[in-house]
């Protein structure tokens, strides 16, 4: 347990180790989830468990424990880096006497704050509104309409909770049909990439990677990136030209025409990024821009190489892939923030291969910050894409030939 300056918006942080192999007994991230939420963690309180209890979570004991805490260090909120029930916040709450959050609102939050475009705060609104459709409870004494009126039968009339159920409802309808319109205006944005034979990669991986750093540097784009979780919520997908031998590989304008044997441009595409326990909300509600994941042709994994958690970071990734259907597209592992590793951590060689998910999988190592090892993986790109092309050329030729025989025939 730890304890920081007092502020306005303190919060007492609190974890339980039910034994998962990924626990987090420092509460490192749950603590950076509340920063980017405009929170200051002021206190940090962990336990170990068997199982949640039915009603407080942490027991009535650790409950307290808590709850003087947070008297001593003047905290206003207190956050669990576990889910909680609608009643287990509210019996929290009401022992507690502050408001009660966990991990699920506080990524909602966030996700809200940093949602810029139109998709964007629409997806970020149905997750918020699916959520708060199983937190509603009867709190006041007052949630009930007038009863009949005059030569109507007498009782209660509808219940306000049930009003508030199906306001929820119709709006949750309404931004479902809204995302339905800017679905197919992606799709029709993918069929024209399509036409013109492109070939989609997309940048994924754990947030605060470094994938909006590392897509800056790939195409010159001056996209948002900032040392914080889920800097960007937003798709934003650019034309990368790779050529033949890289001898041009840092120009970023006149490139030659895509069917040039000089080289071809490619659309790179940078992704939201993911993290361990993102509510499942949310991964519906942002089908829409994750489906650039699915429908790529190839995958850059980005990987923060500095921290020791990796290993843990790409399986919640490859989770989320097979998730939303896309852990069968080919990946590169890209390992980023090569200059923040120490010099006895720092590899051999940039360029290797990584078991993942029992297969041997391409693996380069980057600095998208001092450019280390992007020309590397500028030739792994250009590699790839242009013996795809061939491929795909060869096959055309093979069935001119072979039409050209039916024909003759």
């Amino acid at each position: 347990m730890r304890a920081s300056a007092l502020t306005d918006t303190g919060a007492i942080l609190v974890g339980v180790d039910f034994g998962a192999p990924h626990f987090d007994g420092a509460l490192e991230e749950l603590g950076l989830l509340a920063e980017t939420a405009g929170l200051q963690p002021v206190g940090r309180i962990t336990c170990k468990r068997k199982a949640p209890d039915a009603a407080l979570f942490v027991g009535s004991g650790k409950a307290e424990e808590i709850k003087l805490l947070a008297q001593q260090l003047g905290a206003s909120e207190i956050l669990f880096d576990q889910a909680l029930s609608p009643a287990q916040q509210r019996n929290l709450e009401r022992v507690l006497e502050r408001p009660v959050n966990d991990r699920t609102l506080l990524i909602l939050e966030i996700f809200a704050q940093r949602a810029r475009s139109h998709e964007g705060k629409l997806q970020v609104e149905l997750a918020r509104l699916q959520h708060l459709s199983t937190r509603l409870v009867r709190r006041w004494s007052h949630l009930e309409r007038q009863t009949g009126g005059q030569g109507l039968r007498g009782g209660p009339g509808e219940k306000q909770i049930e009003l508030d159920r199906r306001m929820i409802a119709d709006a949750i309808k309404r931004t479902k049909e809204r995302l339905v319109k800017v679905k197919r205006q992606r799709q029709t944005q993918r069929r024209q990439r399509e036409r013109r034979d492109a070939y989609n990669i997309s940048l994924v991986g754990y947030t605060n990677a470094g994938k909006s750093t590392l897509f800056n540097a790939l195409v010159k784009a001056r996209a948002y990136a900032a040392d914080q979780l889920f800097a960007t919520l937003d798709t934003t997908t650019r034309q990368l030209y790779l050529a033949a031998d890289d001898a041009g590989a840092d120009q970023a304008s006149d490139p030659p025409p895509m069917n040039s044997s000089a080289g071809r441009s490619v659309s790179l595409s940078d992704t939201v990024g993911f993290i361990r326990d993102l509510p499942h909300g949310l991964i519906d509600a942002f089908q829409a821009t994750l489906q650039e994941a699915v429908d790529a042709d190839l995958l850059l994994h980005i990987v923060d190489a500095a921290n020791p958690n990796f290993p843990e970071q790409i399986a919640e990734v490859q989770r989320v892939l097979a998730e939303i259907g896309a852990e069968g597209i080919p990946q590169i592992l890209v390992f980023n923030k090569l200059d923040a590793l120490e010099e006895d951590r720092r590899p051999t060689v940039l360029q290797d291969r990584y078991e993942l998910d029992g297969f041997e999988t391409p693996r380069v190592f980057v600095s998208a910050r001092s450019g280390e090892g992007l020309t590397t993986l500028r030739q792994m790109l250009s590699a790839r894409v242009l013996s795809l092309a061939r491929q795909a050329e060869a096959h055309r030729s093979e069935s001119l030939v072979q039409d050209q025989s039916v024909q003759t025939i």
